[in-house]
């Protein structure tokens, strides 16, 4: 009953195959072999973007963070939401792979900026040599709070930033999640919302590590490449993130994984909903939510061997941060139900 993060779980059976193919004989190293080559073609043809550069880094937070520092200047802030990925688990990794831009937070329930919140917020940004410059805006889906944001939602938020000729990044750690949830397309959820590059995860749904940073507008290629490898992300032996985004994408594969994830998720908000005394803090939409339930829960459920990260709550009650990945099962989430109820 490992409910902690998608993090968590192994690699699909998929992905570990194109790794042990890829492994065979020689190839070019740094991206120059044939295999990034397709991976770089599918996602230009997935996204309906030809003239997109995209790039393959190992982790999420490489992603993020040289994707924003190739928009945003050191001088300049970075609009996100108050409990953003990059605000709260990133370590500073924006704030230094730019050189110093600063991280402007935004608020908003359930995860979520608003356009009005946004736009009040960068209004209130700049005009001074004494401050930070406007920058760029990231948004994040699926959010932090585990909400999806529709291609409606992100149109308006981009709209925001673009009325005042700024940059919006997408943080897609959980990107297909996304996508299943609302049903939209790549294409709709980025680039035709407004979105100028993503972080194109793969890590948390089924791969070993490799995320895709998609840049629409490829003017700013070059100078990704460059931070990349300045910033020691450019893999010699880049083979093995390809061959990982080769399978990810093969088939639908990425889709099919979060959509396991997030029917797992459901079947576990289904069931909370009917313990009493428990609750959700946040709307269930994806493959993460926040319950809270009465003081004494956790020692039950960890003595029957549930894994899960605790949550700050209200005096009286405790609250979690459950997790569902492509792997959880129907018996796990039936068990930590069942331990759940007592």
């Amino acid at each position: 009953m490992f409910f902690a993060s998608d993090n968590s779980s192994g690699a699909a059976p998929e992905v570990m195959a194109a790794l042990a193919a890829a492994n065979d004989g020689f190839t070019r190293g740094y991206g120059a072999d044939a295999l990034t080559e397709r991976v770089q073609d599918r996602l230009r043809e997935l996204f309906e973007a030809p003239e997109a550069a995209v790039h393959l880094v190992a982790t999420g937070t490489a992603a993020n963070a040289l994707a924003l520092a190739t928009v945003a200047p050191p001088w300049s802030a970075i609009f996100c939401h108050r409990h953003a990925h990059i605000a709260e688990d990133e370590c500073g990794a924006p704030e230094f792979y730019s050189n110093g831009a600063k991280l402007v937070l935004v608020d908003g329930p359930h995860g979520r900026m608003t356009p009005e919140g946004l736009r009040a917020t960068i209004a209130g940004t700049g005009g001074s040599v004494h401050g930070v410059q406007r920058g760029a805006v990231s948004i994040t889906n699926v959010t932090e709070a585990g909400t999806v944001h529709t291609p409606a939602e992100i149109a308006a938020l981009a709209a925001a930033a673009h009325d005042f000729g700024l940059p919006c990044h997408l943080d897609g750690a959980r990107f297909a999640n996304a996508l299943v949830a609302t049903g939209a397309t790549a294409a709709e959820m980025t680039w035709k919302a407004g979105i100028d590059l993503l972080s194109f995860g793969g890590t948390k749904n089924g791969c070993l590590g490799v995320e895709a940073v998609v840049i629409f507008d490829p003017a700013k290629a070059w100078e990704f490449e460059l931070r990349r490898k300045r910033g020691g992300h450019l893999f010699s032996k880049h083979r093995y993130l390809a061959a990982q985004m080769d399978a990810y994408l093969d088939g639908g594969l990425w889709l099919r994984l979060a959509a396991q994830a997030n029917a797992a998720a459901a079947r576990l908000a289904a069931g909370l909903a009917t313990i009493p005394g428990v609750r959700q803090t946040h709307p269930v939409q994806a493959n993460m939510m926040f319950p809270e339930w009465p003081a004494g829960t956790h020692a039950r459920l960890q003595a029957s061997g549930a894994v899960y990260y605790e949550m700050p709550a209200p005096e009286g009650r405790e609250a979690a941060r459950l997790v569902t990945s492509w792997n959880t099962t129907g018996a796990d989430v039936d068990r930590f139900l069942a331990a759940l109820a007592g």
